[in-house]
């Protein structure tokens, strides 16, 4: 399965502080333990001709991560709406933290996906809520994370199809942390631990999920569906001639 992970790649360039925690970019640590997986990877970033999204990477994209915070306004629309095809086409997308804004994202929710959020370095507890599902295996009863930042409901995007993590925060907060929907022939996984300065991408249990989350959105084997005028499988009688 061949991986693309997208990062817009700006904090860890203009940031001492993220960039000591993350001296290879957020897109340079997910790429590290993916390929520890054993997962075909590659990354692509804002900067980049098409911002690395060109038709020949995503024609070889299995399932695209998404991680962006500052700029999502830069990525231009004939890439989002590229991207978007490819989803309804089958591409699965895994989007993280902040890039629930993301054009992309908010282009196949079609609300504002805005959301409460606070800096304040408090703990998180990510609960479990669908045991069952492939996404939690071998994750235990929670994820316990020392620093994030806090998002808060009320997320404002359409009901999950599968909710599976529930966060709570020492401030008091809830969130639904990690949720999958279906667009077209795609799948979509939205998974919200990951605040630029704090060092969630390096936690075992963190990895496991969105390792798992790449697996449950890679595409099937489905063709897309021909859509348009269609022609009568059967003859049509007394109806009138078909157009």
């Amino acid at each position: 399965m061949k991986v693309t992970v997208w990062n817009e790649y700006r904090h860890e360039k203009t940031d001492e502080a993220v960039a000591k925690v993350y001296p290879n970019g957020i897109h340079g640590q997910i790429e590290s333990f993916l390929k520890e997986a054993g997962l075909d990877v590659k990354t692509v970033t804002l900067d980049e001709p098409e911002h690395g999204l060109t038709e020949a990477v995503l024609a070889e994209t299995d399932v695209l991560v998404w991680w962006g915070h500052i700029a999502h306004n830069e990525v231009t629309d004939e890439v989002v709406n590229r991207v978007h095809e490819y989803v309804l086409k089958g591409m699965g997308l895994v989007v993280l933290h902040s890039a629930h804004m993301s054009k992309i994202f908010m282009k196949l929710m079609g609300t504002s996906c805005d959301l409460k959020w606070r800096e304040a370095e408090e703990k998180e507890r990510i609960w479990v809520v669908n045991p069952s599902h492939p996404i939690a295996d071998g994750i235990d009863e929670y994820i316990e994370l020392e620093k994030e930042e806090m998002y808060g409901e009320h997320f404002d995007v359409p009901t999950p199809d599968e909710l599976i993590f529930v966060g709570w925060y020492e401030g008091g907060n809830v969130f639904r942390s990690g949720m999958t929907y279906r667009r077209g022939n795609g799948k979509i996984f939205y998974f919200q631990p990951g605040h630029e300065t704090y060092p969630t991408y390096y936690n075992k249990d963190i990895q496991q999920v969105i390792i798992n989350g790449i697996d449950w959105c890679r595409p099937s084997k489905r063709a897309y569906p021909a859509y348009g005028n269609s022609q009568a499988l059967e003859e049509i009688k007394n109806g009138q001639q078909p157009v």
